[in-house]
């Protein structure tokens, strides 16, 4: 596939917290170019005319969104993949939506409140805002708590320090330590009541049966006194001569009698999932009270995926390898590409969505009745010799007197009954991992609408999902398949061989092949 890396551009003034997503651009920028992707870099800033133009001009089958900020301001996290979504270009990670109630901390608290999830009080924010506000109720006892100031946008724990810690205060002073450091948290701040006790991060990822929660991490606090809060500060996070962050390892092997907690921290990870509607990939910042008490501190739909970081651990732990994990927020992302009908979105064919289908799905099983809509699928579409005809449904035959001991399989793309085209593979004879595409065909009365894109996704994910790593492909070199030809170029095949007069004098063959590990 042609896949687009958008990361936030960086300024003269960038701080580490904003270049380390050029780590994170290398790290999946390694890890696609091995999947067999052709991939582009793109930085944006608030130029949005000049992204679209460029994200255009690359025409790509989906975008790796890494977008954190724009301008140093991470309260334009969302724009990006809303302007993506104009676009109709599928995108890595969570929707637009969910990215921006997540990253403010107290929109966020008020849904997960809303829901019965555990989160502790809040004060705030200032300047007042319409979209989030205090606890309906104020908070009791606000002058017997420890406060933590927090900048309501900013994430990266900026402005986090021990002087951010509020204890004993009423309100009204609590309001007045507000403004004094809004200005230092990207203009909006606001005060939670500070938890003392242990700090865990809990990283999601997706799956074909639904989030997979990887192994539970905590942040230890190493040589943290009484005197000393237990905070994961701006230090703790990006100043490698620090204190803090030579004293806050990451830990995943626990005591059994964490066991109920730890259980307890993945289950309130799921509901944040599907409360906020995420998707690819996101992690749960969690505290945890003397008592053994969790209250969730923030939900990251965005979290960084450079090899040190914490969502990265957690994959290690899991024993998954980071290109496995790639593929599903790959599959991910795809899986919202039915839902854009009318996307203006480059597809890997001449694109007219005027009459796109909305709902389709696969089915797998071949039936009798799938041999005569082989045959008329293959006969209308013009490009084929009547013994090629024939070929093609001498293999769904096959595959229906034999089964799978045929070594054919297909992919069969439905809408009301209907089937709008099919694919055709197997493994390769007399090989451990080489698959053939042997046929791959849209009824033409829904061409030009991405289906054949579609058709090809799921193939290459079964193909994956079956163990294999390369996908071959054969076409006639002639020039009535230079269509052909750019199709397959665009879903990310080379060109491996081309073997003149195969077919007949002055009609080749061309073979295509990708890695799908």
């Amino acid at each position: 596939m042609r896949i687009v890396i958008l990361h936030n551009a960086l300024r003269e003034d960038s701080a580490p917290d904003e270049i380390d997503v050029m780590a994170q651009v290398e790290t999946i920028s390694e890890a696609l170019i091995r999947l067999g992707h052709d991939i582009f870099v793109l930085p944006c800033d608030l130029d949005l005319a000049k992204v679209k133009r460029e994200i255009l001009s690359f025409s790509p089958d989906l975008s790796i969104n890494l977008v954190e900020s724009l301008d140093g301001k991470g309260r334009l996290i969302s724009v990006i993949p809303s302007l993506l979504d104009t676009m109709g270009i599928p995108y890595s990670g969570s929707p637009s939506e969910s990215i921006h109630v997540t990253s403010n901390k107290i929109m966020a608290k008020q849904k997960m409140k809303a829901a019965g999830l555990p989160t502790s009080d809040w004060v705030g924010p200032y300047p007042e805002d319409v979209h989030c506000r205090s606890n309906d109720a104020k908070p009791l006892f606000a002058d017997q708590k420890t406060w933590i100031v927090k900048s309501v946008w900013e994430h990266a724990s900026l402005g986090i320090d021990e002087n951010g810690l509020v204890r004993n205060a009423g309100l009204e002073s609590i309001f007045s330590c507000l403004k004094e450091r809004a200005a230092d948290l990207g203009g909006m701040c606001f005060a939670e009541e500070y938890i003392d006790g242990r700090e865990f991060n809990i990283s999601i990822i997706s799956g074909e049966n639904g989030p997979q929660v990887l192994p539970p991490a905590e942040i230890v606090f190493q040589g943290y006194d009484g005197e000393k809060p237990k905070i994961v500060c701006y230090n703790a996070k990006w100043n490698e001569d620090s204190y803090e962050y030579s004293h806050t390892p990451r830990r995943f092997d626990f005591p059994s009698e964490d066991k109920p907690l730890l259980q307890s921290l993945k289950e309130l990870t799921i509901r944040c999932w599907h409360l906020f509607h995420l998707k690819g990939y996101a992690r749960v910042d969690f505290r945890v009270d003397r008592d053994g008490n969790p209250w969730i501190l923030e939900v990251n739909a965005n979290p960084c995926l450079s090899p040190d970081a914490g969502f990265f651990a957690a994959l290690t732990q899991a024993n998954m390898p980071f290109e496995k994990a790639v593929n599903r927020i790959i599959d991910d992302a795809l899986r919202s590409v039915p839902s854009l009908p009318h996307s203006n979105a480059p597809s890997m064919e001449p694109c007219d969505h005027r009459t796109s289908p909305v709902d389709f799905q696969f089915r797998y099983d071949p039936e009798t009745e799938d041999i005569e809509t082989i045959r008329t699928i293959i006969q209308k579409t013009g490009f084929f010799h009547d013994y090629e005809v024939a070929v093609a449904v001498e293999l769904i035959e096959e595959r229906l007197q034999k089964g799978p001991y045929s070594g054919y399989e297909f992919v069969f793309l439905e809408s009301d009954g209907k089937v709008l085209g099919y694919a055709c593979y197997g493994l390769i004879p007399c090989t451990k991992n080489s698959y053939d595409l042997y046929w791959i065909a849209v009824e033409p009365d829904f061409q030009k609408k991405g289906l054949g894109k579609i058709i090809l996704t799921e193939t290459e994910k079964l193909i994956r999902h079956n163990g294999g790593k390369r996908v071959y492909i054969d076409t006639s070199d002639s020039s009535k398949y230079q269509k052909t030809f750019s199709f397959y170029k665009n879903n990310g095949y080379g060109l491996v061989s081309r073997l003149e007069d195969f077919y007949a004098e002055g009609d080749g063959k061309a073979v295509f092949m990708k890695m799908v590990l």
